[in-house]
């Protein structure tokens, strides 16, 4: 292949989940049910919290960012993925390749933040109540959505920066899409810079709002067990618990990704690591959200009561 953009490869070779014919039909099948789900589902949960006056409160103004975020991160992944089921050699550009990096990046590291942001907002909900709308603003929401967007972009623009310098002489990406340490695995020059970025920032948009979590999910838990109304106790646990689900599927796949020594990960666990982050996790928040809070489901009632009268 010519030169090109610092790397001997012009084009990437995704091989995809699998490469077993028989899984190719079915994994197709099962993944474009999923996206159809995740598109659906996110919009939806965009669309109601939206036109429904009394969710327009920060807690919900939160989970339409959240929402925001798991489509365009479903959406950057999975209909490439899809179409490694139906061709011979699934092939992207080194500027595709570069560019679904940056914006993969972008929203997954948003991703964390913006779970972290809903742990501290579901914290002033329980254990200030009565300065929740003061603390919880909507100026202090609108700065919580732009910083999460920030620490997105820069770590994106940090990671895919690194990536950028590497010189590139395989062109055979063992994975569905451009990931970091599938990359790695291809570049014929020292990746060192790019591993200590990988371990630094990991370890911050991982670990960091994993910590905020679990402190406010501290608090919390104190907090409820001093409420001496079983029905208010059981409220405030149903509350949270949706929220600790959201958080431990996301962290713990990416964690096992993202924070595990090289010796010790392969690609393999990696593919199946990577896709309760990058295409379950979307699917199923907004599932997790609706199904468990009364509100939604209420506002979701009237909604479709409505559409259905006119």
């Amino acid at each position: 292949m010519d030169r090109g953009n610092n790397s001997a490869v012009t084009d990437f070779i995704l091989e995809g989940l699998t490469h077993r014919p028989e899984l190719q039909i079915p994994l197709l099948l099962l993944f474009l049910s999923v996206y159809v789900v995740t598109a659906v589902g996110n919009l939806g949960m965009i669309t109601l919290i939206g036109v429904t006056s009394h969710l327009h409160t920060p807690m919900y103004y939160l989970l339409s960012s959240l929402s925001f975020i798991d489509l365009c991160h479903s959406t950057i992944i999975t209909p490439k993925m899809l179409v490694n089921f139906v061709l011979e050699k699934n092939i992207i550009s080194y500027n595709e390749c570069m560019t679904q990096l940056y914006f993969f990046l972008t929203f997954i590291i948003a991703e964390g933040h913006m779970l972290a942001a809903m742990a501290y907002d579901r914290y002033v909900a329980i254990c200030r109540p009565l300065l929740y709308n003061v603390i919880m603003s909507p100026q202090l929401c609108i700065w919580l959505v732009g910083g999460v967007f920030f620490m997105g972009l820069v770590g994106a623009t940090a990671h895919t920066g690194c990536m950028l310098r590497l010189f590139f002489c395989k062109d055979v990406i063992n994975h569905y899409f451009c990931d970091i340490n599938p990359l790695l695995e291809l570049s014929c020059s020292s990746t060192y810079i790019n591993e200590v970025v990988v371990l630094g920032f990991s370890a911050f948009n991982i670990l960091i709002p994993t910590l905020i979590i679990l402190s406010s999910y501290i608090f919390i838990s104190a907090s409820i067990l001093r409420i001496r109304s079983t029905e208010g106790r059981s409220k405030a646990f149903s509350t949270c618990s949706s929220h600790m689900a959201a958080v431990s599927i996301f962290s713990g796949s990416a964690i096992f990704m993202y924070l595990q020594p090289s010796s010790v990960s392969s690609m393999e666990q990696g593919k199946v690591s990577s896709v309760f982050y990058s295409i379950l996790v979307p699917m199923l928040n907004p599932l997790i959200y609706s199904l468990r809070n009364k509100d939604v489901k209420t506002a979701m009632k009237k909604f479709m009561e409505k559409r259905m009268f006119w």
